[in-house]
């Protein structure tokens, strides 16, 4: 598996991360830039998988063991002191190749260190109580290599242990120079065991080997190494003690297979001989991607960890999410809004108006008798209004009457939600209460009722109620050929019908709906969560078992009264909704259900692919 196809699968594990925990804001979990393995994604994993990555390869080891020489045929040219009475490196020197600094920050990736640019070969070996990377640009090196040459991990001096460490965390692999005199030291192990501690690749090169009298030793100075430090190397390296070779920097390593004890050679390998000449090469081709995903795979793990990587961050959010469930049940089924009288719009508007349909789709000589009757009744009826108006002033249409009705029981309603509002606040588990702090907080009570009587006055209740009658009236034309049967007996069959509406209103939208309606016998339930209104009684309130007679028109005409009314409390529960609660009816419920939700099942989806990803990385680099 390529470094590439390895990122696509990280970045889109990323991406549903982030689109899941955005829907999850109401459960305040933490927040993902806090979390370890997300960090791991974002700030290591994918930085050093994209085209430009590279690795970082520091030369280690203790005191006049010729590390310089090593890092020096590493950079292809002469850079640091090899004479074997120098002092030893004080500071870490880094050769980045060139345009590297253009293309990253050294910063972020030294920030351990105060970097200096590095212009004499002395600098490093100069004394400082300041921990300095002195770094330069080199143009033999491969554009994806950074090496290091690093103070002695054997010095006296605690400083250089700490800056060794230092770069110990920082680095890909460790090219662990040792000679047969410097393989055993104390102060050798005490790094090493750190470095197998921390999963570090380890490419061991034992210098000064007296060749080929040493073939037969470097296996026991290896495997005691490997015993005292608990390393187990990925890459061997045998470099011939060769002084001609250092000055001319032309040193020659010859590969060698690490077995553990007990291990079978591999089959790859030619009698354990193969040799090299170029170590760089090695590391920024041939090596390359074997060693990246070796040093990610560590990284790799926590993201996969069961406890503490993205498992555990599905977990928590199915635990709170099941949390959240509970509380917001609970306290839905004892926190119903009911509204007992919520205004019935009087039958002679709906009389009038089923009337003026009819006449509207008379034809022919139907429409001229329909229009005499209609003028006889009026010039019969105008005395009577006369006579009324004179006696008891200017009256107010029904329908102005309806609507003052209305606005009082909408203004009662938005009492009731507010009180319902707070007793949630007051009741509910610290996990939910927040939100309905957050929902009683925005709003200035009395300006808010202002603000619905103004939006209820300007709502044209005549527009609702000619497309109700339209609706049902067209329906009843076409299923019943004796549709004129209604018009004929309006009077009588809109007479019987005297209902009387309660609505509930579902705030959260876990209501027990038939159990709280079956006692109480509530007409419409809203639901606040989608803003729709269900009739639950409708037109059997009023003979519905009828099939003909007076009883049929009757369920007909209840049915017109039920449909505006259900449009009326609906066109209620979308303004309350858009004024007062906004979205907290619906974040409510997908908070407490984000264990099913597209993003949840995303991230395990995600998740899984990357498993499987993983399995073929770990068979190709053990």
């Amino acid at each position: 598996m390529s470094l590439t196809e390895l990122a696509t699968q990280l970045k889109d594990l990323k991406t549903a991360t982030e689109k899941l925990h955005h829907v999850s804001h109401l459960l305040q979990i933490a927040p993902l830039k806090e979390r370890e393995w997300f960090q791991l994604i974002e700030h290591k994993l994918l930085p050093q998988m994209q085209q430009d990555s590279f690795l970082i390869a520091a030369v280690v080891g203790g005191t006049n063991i010729g590390k310089s020489a090593i890092f020096n045929r590493l950079a292809g040219e002469q850079i640091s002191s090899v004479s074997p009475l120098a002092s030893g490196t004080k500071h870490p020197v880094c050769l980045v190749p060139t345009g590297f600094n253009d293309r990253h920050q050294l910063d972020d990736i030294f920030n351990s260190f105060e970097l200096q640019k590095w212009a004499d070969a002395d600098e490093a070996l100069q004394e400082s109580d300041t921990d300095y990377l002195f770094w330069r640009e080199a143009e033999n090196l491969p554009p994806n290599l950074l090496i290091l040459d690093t103070p002695d991990i054997d010095s006296d001096a605690m400083v250089n242990w700490d800056r060794a460490d230092k770069i110990r965390l920082t680095a890909d692999v460790l090219i662990t120079v040792l000679t047969q005199q410097k393989y055993n030291d104390a102060a050798v192990k005490e790094f090493f065991r750190k470095a197998a501690a921390e999963d570090k690749v380890l490419m061991v090169v034992f210098n000064q080997c007296q060749l080929p009298e040493d073939e037969e030793y470097w296996p026991i100075w290896l495997e005691t190494f490997c015993a005292t430090t608990g390393a187990r190397p990925e890459y061997l390296y045998l470099v011939p003690s060769d002084r001609t070779a250092v000055t001319e920097n032309r040193l020659l390593f010859l590969e060698r297979e690490y077995r553990q004890p007990g291990e079978a050679a591999s089959q790859t390998t030619n009698e354990n001989t193969t040799s090299s000449s170029d170590l760089a090469t090695d590391l920024s081709q041939l090596k390359f991607q074997e060693i990246k995903l070796r040093t990610l795979q560590g990284s790799l793990k926590e993201v996969l960890h069961p406890q503490k990587g993205v498992s555990g961050f599905l977990t928590e959010i199915e635990r709170v999410s099941q949390e959240f469930r509970v509380a917001a049940e609970k306290i839905s089924t004892e926190s119903v809004t009911q509204i007992s009288d919520w205004p019935i719009l009087p039958n002679s508007i709906l009389v009038h108006e089923i009337r003026q349909w009819w006449k509207d789709h008379q034809t022919g000589w139907a429409r001229n008798v329909q229009s005499v009757y209609d003028t006889v009744g009026a010039g019969i009826t105008k005395p009577f209004k006369m006579l009324k108006a004179s006696l008891g002033g200017e009256t107010t249409s029904p329908l102005e009457e309806y609507r003052k009705r209305e606005r009082a029981a909408l203004l009662k309603t938005v009492e009731e939600i507010f009180k319902t509002l707070s007793w949630m606040r007051d009741s509910s588990s610290t996990l939910i209460r927040p939100n309905f702090e957050k929902a009683l907080a925005g709003h200035d009570r009395a300006k808010l009722l202002e603000r619905l009587k103004a939006r209820h006055d300007a709502f044209d209740l005549k527009h609702d109620l000619k497309q109700v009658v339209h609706q049902e009236m067209s329906l009843f034309q076409k299923n019943n050929p004796e549709a004129y049967r209604l018009y004929q007996n309006l009077n009588q069959a809109s007479a019987a019908v005297r209902p009387v509406t309660s609505v509930a209103l579902f705030t959260l939208g876990w209501g027990p709906a038939g159990e709280l309606v079956a006692p109480v016998v509530v007409p419409f339930v809203a639901d606040f969560i989608t803003g729709t209104v269900t009739a639950v009684a409708g037109e059997q309130a009023v003979t519905s078992t009828a099939s003909s007679g007076i009883g049929f028109l009757q369920s007909k005409f209840q049915k017109l009264q039920d449909h505006f009314t259900r449009i009326r409390v609906q066109w209620m529960v979308e303004l309350i909704k858009e004024e007062l609660l906004g979205n907290l009816p619906g974040d409510l419920q997908q908070a407490a259900s984000l264990n099913e939700s597209p993003e949840f099942k995303q991230v395990e989806a995600a998740l899984l692919e990357l498993k499987q990803q993983m399995k073929t990385v770990e068979q190709s680099v053990n």
